[in-house]
Formats: C-alpha cells, structure tokens, sequence
C-alpha cells in the first residue's frame, strides 16, 4: 500500500486533578479521558523523495517543527532510518476538522494518526502499545490519540489504563475563534496559586491515583451512567483559566443553564462542553445556546462519544 487515510478524533477530558510536580517539570496527573468523533482526515502518500511534506489548508495550522504531524514524521526517519530510506517519504494531507487551539487535542491526534500511518507504509509491524511509546516522546496526549475511547491517565498523561467505553452519549461543543488559552500558562498559572496543595511523596500520589480508580466517577462510566457522570466532571485547571477569561466563563454558565447531563470546560480550554443523553438532546441545546449568545465568533458543534482512537479509512 502506498497511501492511507486515518480518521483522527478528538478528545476531551472528563477528569483532570493536578497532584504534585514532577522531577521533569511536569505536573502529576489523574485524568480520565475520552476520545470523541469530532475528527481530523489524514493521507499519507509516498512521494518518492527522501523527506515528508506536510500541507493542511487551515491557515492556522502550522506546517513546521511546532506541529505535531511534522515532529511525528521526523520522529520516524530518525528512528527508522533504514525503512525510510527504503520506502522514501509521504505527503502528509490534513484536513482539519477538530478546531485549531481549542484543548480537544486536535495537534497531538493528528501527530499519532502520522505514527500509525508510517507504521503501516514502512510496513513497520509495531504494536499499539510500541506505537505509544513512540507517541509519548512527542507529547503527552499523543499515547491516548493511538489507542482512544475511555481511560484513566496518570503520570503526566502517558499512563493509560483503559476502562469501559462511553460511545452511548453525546455532546455540544463551544469555543469562541478568538480565544485561545496557552496551555503551558494555565498550568504555571495554576502552579503559582495552588502549588501548596500538591503531593509531593510517592505514596500519597499512589493513594490518590487508587482513589480515583476505585471512585465513583469510574463507577459511573463503568455502569453507563451517564446522569452520575454528568454530575461527577471536575477540571482544576477550570479555577485558573475561568477567572482570566470572563467570556469563557460566560459560556460555561449558559452552557449549564441549558440543561443535559453536566458541563465542564475541556484540558486548558477554551473548549466547552455538555455531555448529552440524545443527539435530539444535544441538537435542542445546541440551538439553546445559538439563540442567548448570537455570536458569530462563537462554534458550535454537536458531537458522539467514541470508542475509537486513530483508526484507518481508506488505503490504496
């Protein structure tokens, strides 16, 4: 085969606690993540040269070292080189579906599906669990953006564990397209007001890593519950980024005030969501939230919970 094209998806947290700090400057984590259908479309094509070339026609996607498709396929060349010179390089298409700066992993998605892809053009072999080890030395998320749909991230992400998927339910969507919040500051931010608080010692992380594991908000997706769930959405990272962004903060109140099942922001934001029974319940929010905040910089999407990671659409 000498082309694939990988569908992408997006993901959004429905659980994050910043624990301690870590010795590589890092924060420790607990998160519970989860894979959603709002995707990106990625070819791989091979072009007979001895280097990969990446294109995307959203003008603000970046197509150097600062993205993470391009640093996936320049992982690979180093890693492999005796493949690469044997197969050559691909043209890497993206065609950007996942909003560009919005904490729903859009970057690190489209960095694993450029893992997988050279995986199956090099005729490589690896395994999901190889694919991820390659995928965590490019960012934290991109582990999770392999395997996807439902599972508990611990250290600073890359440690999956997974648990039961949540394809049953839905959401809606919202980020302002001027907003974008900086992840690195929100979690430097969050450092400097609430750095007295971490665990720092390995049993207490441990202990709190079990707590969540055996709490009720893992009971909850275990069960299908998706009215618990709701209930149960936490974000540290929302008692930094609210306060220094009104607007989003604003979105999140109306969000709530619309019904479904629960609201939180998603990662560092400004992305966010109300998990939903229905489509029929997502598109009556939807439309909700359209009428109290007619703005145009406002999106909207509606979307379904996966149980999918990156995962093949074609190949030729």
């Amino acid at each position: 085969m000498h082309a694939y094209t990988l569908i992408a998806p997006g993901k959004i947290n429905l659980y994050l606690e910043i624990i301690g700090d870590r010795p590589d400057g890092y924060h420790e984590l607990i998160m519970i993540l989860q894979s959603i259908d709002l995707a990106d479309r990625l070819t791989l094509r091979s072009n007979g040269l001895q280097k990969c070339r990446l294109s995307c026609s959203h003008p603000q996607v970046p197509l150097d070292e600062t993205n993470l498709a391009y640093r996936a396929a320049v992982l690979m060349e180093q890693e492999f080189p005796k493949e690469f010179a044997n197969y050559g390089g691909v043209d890497i298409t993206i065609d950007k579906q996942i909003p560009v700066a919005a904490g729903l992993a859009g970057g690190s998605t489209d960095g694993a599906a450029v893992l997988v892809g050279l995986n199956l053009i090099w005729q490589l072999g690896l395994t999901q669990l190889e694919l991820q080890n390659l995928a965590a030395l490019l960012g934290s998320d991109l582990p999770f953006c392999v395997s996807g749909g439902t599972a508990i991230a611990t250290g600073r992400g890359e440690k999956l564990d997974q648990i039961n998927n949540l394809a049953n339910l839905y959401l809606v969507l919202a980020k302002y397209d001027s907003i974008a919040v900086s992840t690195p500051w929100a979690y430097q931010t969050y450092r400097q007001q609430f750095s007295d608080s971490y665990i720092n010692h390995l049993s207490g992380i441990e202990a709190k890593t079990h707590q969540v594991h055996a709490g009720p908000l893992v009971g909850a997706i275990v069960h299908k519950d998706g009215a618990k769930i709701g209930q149960l959405l936490h974000n540290d990272l929302e008692k930094v980024v609210l306060p220094a962004y009104p607007q989003v903060a604003q979105l999140r109140e109306t969000m709530q005030q619309a019904g479904g099942l629960g609201t939180m922001m998603s990662g560092s934001g400004p992305t966010v969501f109300t998990l939903c029974e229905s489509r029929e319940q997502a598109a009556e929010i939807q439309q909700k939230i359209r009428q109290k905040l007619p703005d145009s910089d406002l999106q909207l999407w509606v979307a379904q919970l996966s149980n999918r990671g990156i995962q093949v659409e074609t190949a030729s």
